[in-house]
């Protein structure tokens, strides 16, 4: 049954090709088993709409050619930490379009259905996260987002950079095929890429990354960035994102940087911010440790 596979939420177009006149809608309306969600659309279910509704919602609200594009379809395709409440729906250049609370209807130029995949037709992780990461305001953001669908393993860095090629024009391309680089080369996130950016920008050497190493307590961790000093020194850099700021995530770091302690390494902290706006600061605590005098 066409509702079932589309969560209970169907376009009057629909119906009527099912053969259902316009009065059979309104009595089904009228007696409140089911409500209308727009003009165009309606939901065979009363009560709140569920997110996957509200997902079916704005594409039949969009008409055929619409699908869900942004973070939410890379929500779909099971992307963590970046949820957002509104659904993002992409269409062609439309005029006439009534807007649909909560979705946004973001127009673009750009064939939507070449793109998209499903019963509910949904962007591919690639074209969904390029084009997201082209044209939001903010460049850290951006750059945040490829290292997340990489590291979440989503996509791979040479995929993403191969489907920049077929997306052109595409806003910050270069910017983002050189982030793309660094990560192919091994960082796996936003902070990696930055710690390698900094090391570039400070003349120190690129740190080992992602390491294994057993701790003092005989747990398995992996560094952000570590750095082997001539005199057989380990030096550490942890990079403090927004959660460690967390209690849970505040003493989880002080017990494993205590226990890195313990096996002889020297361990350094600093936070996201800092690569950002002082990046020059976290090189000299690293140099005053040793590092760029023969680190391996």
């Amino acid at each position: 049954m066409l509702a079932a596979a589309q969560a209970g939420v169907l376009a009057r177009r629909q119906l009527l090709g099912l053969g259902h006149s316009a009065d059979f809608l309104e009595d089904q309306v009228a007696a409140e088993r089911w409500r209308l969600i727009s003009e165009v659309v309606v939901c065979t279910t009363t009560g709140a709409l569920t997110r996957e509704q509200l997902m079916w919602a704005g594409v039949l609200h969009a008409g055929p050619g619409s699908a869900v594009g942004g973070l939410t379809a890379l929500e779909r395709r099971g992307l963590r930490h970046w949820h957002r409440d509104e659904i993002t729906v992409l269409l062609a250049k439309s005029h006439n379009l009534r807007p649909l609370a909560g979705v946004r209807f973001v127009e673009t130029r750009r064939p939507v259905g070449r793109y998209a995949t499903g019963a509910l037709p949904t962007w591919r992780t690639e074209p969904a996260a390029l084009l997201f990461a082209g044209y939001v305001a903010s460049v850290r953001t951006a750059l945040g987002l490829v290292a997340a669908v990489v590291q979440q393993r989503l996509t791979s860095a040479d995929r993403l950079a191969a489907e920049i090629e077929e997306m052109q024009p595409l806003r910050r391309a270069k910017r983002l095929k050189r982030t793309l680089g660094v990560i192919a080369d091994g960082a796996q996130s936003l902070a990696e890429i930055r710690v390698h950016r900094m090391c570039l920008e400070n003349g120190l050497p690129v740190p080992h990354r992602q390491t294994e190493r057993v701790d003092a307590s005989g747990q398995r961790r992996f560094t952000d960035a570590e750095w082997r000093l001539a005199d057989g020194r380990v030096v550490i850099l942890e990079v403090d994102g927004g959660f460690h700021m967390q209690v849970a995530h505040w003493e989880d770091d002080i017990a494993r940087e205590r226990d890195l302690v313990a096996t002889g390494a020297v361990v350094l902290r600093c936070t996201a911010r800092e690569l950002v706006d002082e990046p020059h600061r976290v090189a000299a605590s690293l140099r005053a440790v040793g590092v760029g005098r023969s680190s391996a």
